[in-house]
């Protein structure tokens, strides 16, 4: 039936309403240019820190300004609907949806078509399962249960920057939902108050799980929270100052953001207490409001605020495609103004799209963007659950290079035996709920003395060779590790639950068999970190219990993001030398070995270097060019820990013939 006149007069105003009040929410979130410029600092700040961290290397504070931005616009665009009483969930709900999801979800569209070419079918099924995650906002859940042993590097996830969009998310579901609440039984003065004590008890909160699980704090909701609040409360207690004190405010502002780009580092405990920085700076800058600052209302940082969402989106799988073909130097400029060209491209095509909202909840199957988080969800959990859709039909999935990269993936997941994981406190504590290892690990033989292997996955890695060497000999061996536990005669401080547990109990329990058994030898060894460990205290302690040497076993050479990813590079595919000289390698390790051996040893301690063996600098090019074959096979399996064949040539090859003189040296001496 045909609309009367004045059903469409109705109808025309009920349109206009709505986008009206679209108007409202646009304009608190656009017309504040000290704002978008200050978006400028935050992701500049993060594109150069991810590309070069050295050049930033507290870039990633960054992150924390955003945070503050969007806890002050949207605590704006909810008080605004309180106070004029039509705030509809619904319209805040698809605004946010609109803003965010279509340039996501087209970025993880373009990622898993490139991957479905490209990537071998352990990374696809990465890749799949984080673009699901990302696009149902539950990425830093899953990167935060992630992260753990022999878990990929950060480099190795494209969408691992999707973390904090996950948690603005979830803050824009719960956020609203609590205000409309409390403003039910509490007047707007009262919800600010109720507001700046969550602020401060949600800070606490952070500094307080920083220090206990530094994980879950920074990639969870709870502990980021009150950065978000604190940009509330930048908006709900507007500063009435003088222009004076507010520009000596906003610079204030300025010094404390950049202070902390350039006074931490991503050693520091984040997001403890030093996140005040960034956070109270960025809330200084919008709180003084300064409409004419050269530092944020410049030409260059206007437009780069603009499209700051859309760089951020895309510059982190730059720098992962950079890292995963090893480019050198030159591509982390390509890649800097590629992200700008790519956030301009984003930004211009769809982000400025206008998608049209809702204030019916009738109308919620019409919201497109939901259907993007549909179609991409369902994508990357087909992929997930498919292991990557590992078929001959997928190019990525056949190629020569794929099946190795597949090879060595399987082979990684492969070693227990040889690493002897039954020895390992974290997987038993992990797998099986119990700190309880197998007791052939630790039980006294027959045989007096022999030799006890202690350290992290990096020790496990050389069980295999000194089984088989010492067994040849008829020499006792023992082993206590867990993952990613350095040795220590102290509660460890570098690891967070469950690691944490797991490290501190495995050094117990190696203290107490070493003193029991009273081995010849302790060798210890540990991923890396040498230099920064008290070997003469170590040493002490040891000697105390009845052994007569300490032998550390130095770092590996190390590669990014892997060794089997490094040798499917062009240059290195064809090719079959055993040593290779990649931008990959890892130039730290060989550092700490260096100053390792520049260390005057205490009394019954001795260091073997694995670099001297494995690498050598050539003097023409001034290059590192390191083993990474033996017999045909890779020496590792991923970044650093030893294939079985690895393990063996290790051993055999560079430990065993020191090992076994420092064995009868003890062994006589005892007599």
């Amino acid at each position: 039936m045909p609309c009367t006149q004045a059903q469409i007069s109705a109808l025309a105003l009920a349109h206009k309403t709505i986008f009206k009040k679209l108007f409202l929410e646009e304009s608190i979130l656009k017309f504040r240019k000290d704002i978008n410029g200050l978006r400028a600092i935050a992701v500049i700040a993060v594109v150069l820190f991810h590309f070069k961290p050295t050049w930033v290397p507290g870039g990633f504070a960054g992150v924390d300004v955003f945070f503050v931005i969007s806890g002050f616009l949207m605590t704006g665009v909810i008080f605004e609907g309180i106070k004029h009483g039509d705030f509809s969930i619904l319209r805040f709900y698809v605004a946010r949806a609109n803003r965010i999801i279509p340039a996501l979800a087209a970025l993880c569209f373009v990622l898993l078509v490139w991957g479905w070419f490209y990537l071998t079918p352990f990374d696809f099924k990465s890749l799949g399962k984080s673009a699901a995650a990302s696009v149902t906002f539950l990425s830093n859940v899953v990167y935060w249960r992630e992260s753990g042993y022999f878990d990929a590097s950060s480099l190795e996830k494209w969408l691992l920057h999707t973390w904090s969009l996950s948690v603005e998310w979830q803050f824009y579901i719960l956020y609203p939902l609590i205000l409309l609440g409390i403003s039910k039984f509490f007047a707007v003065r009262k919800m600010k108050l109720l507001i700046l004590i969550a602020t401060v008890s949600g800070f606490l909160f952070s500094v307080f799980v920083t220090y206990k699980s530094p994980t879950a704090a920074y990639y969870l909701l709870p502990t980021r929270a009150w950065e978000m609040l604190i940009g509330g409360i930048a908006y709900l207690y507007p500063l009435g100052a003088q222009e004076t004190k507010k520009k000596i405010l906003g610079i204030t502002g300025f010094f404390l953001i950049a202070g902390s780009y350039f006074y931490v580092s991503a050693e520091t405990a984040w997001p403890g207490y030093m996140a005040l920085f960034p956070v109270m700076g960025s809330f200084l800058v919008i709180w003084a409001h300064q409409s004419n600052s050269f530092i944020t209302n410049n030409h260059l940082f206007q437009k780069i605020g603009t499209w700051s969402y859309s760089i951020y989106l895309w510059h982190w799988p730059i720098v992962v495609a950079i890292n995963y073909f090893s480019l050198d130097g030159l591509f982390v400029y390509l890649g800097i103004a590629l992200s700008g060209l790519l956030g301009f491209l984003s930004h211009h095509y769809i982000e400025q799209y206008k998608f049209l909202s809702y204030d019916n909840w009738k109308a919620f199957f019409r919201i497109k963007p939901l259907y993007f988080v549909v179609a991409v969800a369902a994508a990357g959990w087909c992929i997930d659950l498919s292991d990557g859709v590992d078929t001959v039909l997928r190019q990525g999935a056949s190629s020569d290079e794929a099946v190795f990269l597949n090879y060595y993936a399987k082979k990684h997941k492969d070693l227990g035996e040889a690493y002897w994981h039954k020895c390992n406190t974290y997987t038993s504590l992990n797998k099986h709920n119990t700190y309880d290892i197998d007791p052939v690990c630790i039980e006294k033989q027959h045989s007096s003395g022999g030799v006890f292997l202690w350290g992290d996955s990096h020790a496990e890695s050389l069980s295999l060779g000194l089984r088989t060497l010492l067994k040849s000999k008829n020499i006792p061996f023992y082993q206590k590790t867990s993952a990613g536990c350095r040795a220590s005669l102290d509660e460890v401080t570098h690891q967070r639950g469950i690691f944490r547990k797991a490290c501190d109990h495995s050094n117990k329990v190696a203290l107490e068999s070493i003193e029991r058994i009273k081995p010849n030898i302790v060798l210890i060894a540990q991923a890396n970190e040498h230099d920064r460990t008290d070997w003469d205290r170590i040493t002490r302690e040891l000697l105390r219990l009845g052994v007569s040497r300490v032998v550390v076993v130095g770092p590996l050479s190390q590669w990014k993001p892997s060794l089997p990813k490094i040798m499917i590079k062009p240059k290195n595919w064809k090719n079959n030398d055993e040593f290779i000289s990649d931008i990959g390698l890892d130039l730290d390790v060989i550092e700490i070995d260096g100053r390792m051996k520049q260390v005057k040893p205490p009394i019954g301690f001795e260091y073997i270097s694995l670099i001297d063996e494995l690498c050598k600098k050539n003097i023409a090019d001034s290059k590192y060019y390191c083993r990474v074959r033996t017999e045909g096979k890779l020496l590792q399996v991923d970044y650093g820990h030893l294939s079985e064949a690895g393990s063996l040539f290790v051993v055999n090859r560079i430990i065993s013939n020191r090992l076994l003189v420092l064995y009868n040296d003890t062994t006589s001496s005892r007599f």
